[in-house]
C-alpha cells in the first residue's frame, strides 16, 4: 500500500515538471537543415577562394568585354558595309594601335627634349636659383654649396638605383606578368568583338524566351552607352588637343603639338584627376622658360576648361553620356575602391549603363505640383446702415 502511494506521488511530480525539462526527439528535417547548411558555408568559402585566385582573369575578361562593347559600334558599321567581322575588327584593332603609337613616341620624344635641354641648361638655372635665394631671403649661399648637396643627392640616388638593381629578377618578373594580360586582353578583345554576334547567341541560348528580350535590350544598351562614351572622350580630348595646341604656339612655348596631345588624351580618359595631371605639364614646361608664360597658360587652361564643362561637353554628351558630374565623381570613387585603377576607368561606362538600364525599366512619375494656396476672399464692404425715419 504504501509503495502504491509512492509510486503515484512519482507520477504526479513527472507530470508537474515544465514543459521545456521533457525529453523529445528531434524533427525529421534538422540533420538534412544542418547538412544543407553545412554545404552552403563550405560552397561559399570555396567560391570566394575560387575568386580570389582567378582575380586577374577576371579583371582581364571585364576590361576585354569593355573595350569590346566599346569598338563593336565600329565593328558593326563596318560589318554593315560588306567588310566581315573579322576583318573589320582587326582593321579597327591596327587603327587604336596606331594611335597609341604615335601618341608614345610623341611624347618620349617631348621627354627626351626636355630633359636635354634640362641638362644643358642645368648650370645656368642652378646660378639662377642661387642669386634669387640670396636676394630674397638675405643668404650668402654658393655655387660650391649646392655642388656639394647635389653630390649628396646624387650618392644617396644611387644607392637606390643599386637597390632597385639587385631586384632586376622581381621588377622583370612583374613586366612579363603585365605584358601576358595585355596580350590576354587584346586577344579576348578581338574574339568578343569578331564573335560578338554568337557570343550573344550562346549566352542568351542559357535563358528560357522571356528573359532573353531582357539580356538582349541590356547588351545593346551596355555598347550603345560604352561606345558613346568612347567617342564622346574622344571627340573631347580632339577639341581640348586642337585649343591647347593654339594657344601654346601663340604663346610660343616649345613642343607645342606633343604638349597639346597629352592634355587631350589625359585629361578625358583619366577621370577626376586627369585635368590636373594633364595641365600640370605644360605649365612646368613653360615655367622652365618664362615664368609669365607659364601663368598665361595656366589661366587658359582654367578658362578652357570652364567652356569645356558648361559649353562643349553638355552638348556633346546629351545623346551619349548623360551623367551628372556627382554621380560620375562618385563612380570614380567607388570603381576605384573595388578594382583600383581599372575600377577607376570602367567606373563611368557602367554607371552609364545602369542608367540607362534603369531609364529603360523603370517607370517614372510625373511629380504632382503643390496647389496654390487658394485666394483669400475678398472682403465685403460693410453696407451703410438704411437712414430711418424718426
Amino acid at each position: 500500500m504504501v509503495a502504491e502511494d509512492e509510486s503515484a506521488e512519482r507520477a504526479v511530480d513527472v507530470r508537474a515538471l515544465p514543459a521545456f525539462w521533457s525529453v523529445r526527439t528531434p524533427p525529421r528535417w534538422l540533420p538534412r537543415a544542418l547538412l544543407y547548411a553545412v554545404l552552403a558555408v563550405a560552397g561559399l568559402i570555396a567560391a570566394f577562394w575560387v575568386l580570389g585566385k582567378l582575380q586577374g582573369l577576371l579583371t582581364v575578361l571585364l576590361v576585354s568585354l569593355f573595350l569590346a562593347f566599346a569598338i563593336e559600334p565600329a565593328v558593326n558599321w563596318l560589318a554593315a558595309r560588306g567588310v566581315r567581322r573579322g576583318a573589320g575588327t582587326g582593321l579597327v584593332f591596327g587603327l587604336v594601335l596606331v594611335v597609341i603609337v604615335a601618341f608614345v613616341w610623341t611624347l618620349g620624344a617631348l621627354l627626351i627634349n626636355q630633359v636635354t635641354m634640362l641638362v644643358q641648361n642645368a648650370p645656368g638655372y642652378v646660378q639662377d636659383l642661387v642669386d634669387w635665394v640670396n636676394v630674397t631671403f638675405h643668404q650668402t649661399i654658393s655655387g660650391e654649396d649646392l655642388t656639394k648637396y647635389a653630390s649628396e643627392w646624387s650618392s644617396t640616388i644611387e644607392k637606390y638605383l643599386v637597390s632597385m638593381a639587385g631586384n632586376v629578377w622581381g621588377i622583370g618578373t612583374v613586366a612579363i606578368g603585365a605584358l601576358f594580360q595585355l596580350l590576354g586582353v587584346l586577344l579576348f578583345t578581338f574574339y568578343f568583338a569578331a564573335d560578338g554576334p554568337r557570343f550573344r547567341t550562346w549566352v542568351c541560348s542559357l535563358l528560357p524566351p522571356r528573359q532573353q528580350k531582357h539580356v538582349l535590350r541590356a547588351w545593346d544598351i551596355a555598347v550603345e552607352k560604352t561606345g558613346g562614351y568612347i567617342y564622346s572622350r574622344a571627340l573631347l580630348a580632339l577639341c581640348s588637343a586642337i585649343a591647347h595646341y593654339v594657344a601654346l604656339r601663340v604663346l610660343d612655348v616649345p613642343s607645342a603639338f606633343a604638349l597639346a596631345l597629352w592634355v587631350g588624351v589625359v585629361s578625358q580618359f583619366i577621370p577626376t584627376v586627369g585635368t590636373y595631371m594633364a595641365g600640370a605639364l605644360p605649365v612646368l614646361v613653360a615655367l622652365v622658360h618664362d615664368p609669365i608664360t607659364a601663368l598665361w597658360i595656366l589661366l587658359f587652361i582654367a578658362a578652357y576648361q570652364q567652356f569645356e564643362n558648361y559649353v562643349l561637353q553638355p552638348r556633346i554628351t546629351a545623346t551619349t553620356l548623360d551623367m551628372h558630374p556627382a554621380v560620375a565623381f562618385g563612380a570614380v570613387i567607388a570603381g576605384a575602391a573595388l578594382l583600383g585603377p581599372t575600377g577607376a576607368l570602367l567606373a563611368i561606362p557602367v554607371t552609364a549603363t545602369l542608367q540607362g538600364f534603369a531609364g529603360a525599366y523603370v517607370r517614372r512619375y510625373a511629380v504632382a505640383e503643390e496647389p496654390e494656396a487658394t485666394p483669400s476672399k475678398k472682403k465685403r464692404k460693410p453696407r451703410k446702415p438704411e437712414p430711418t425715419d424718426e
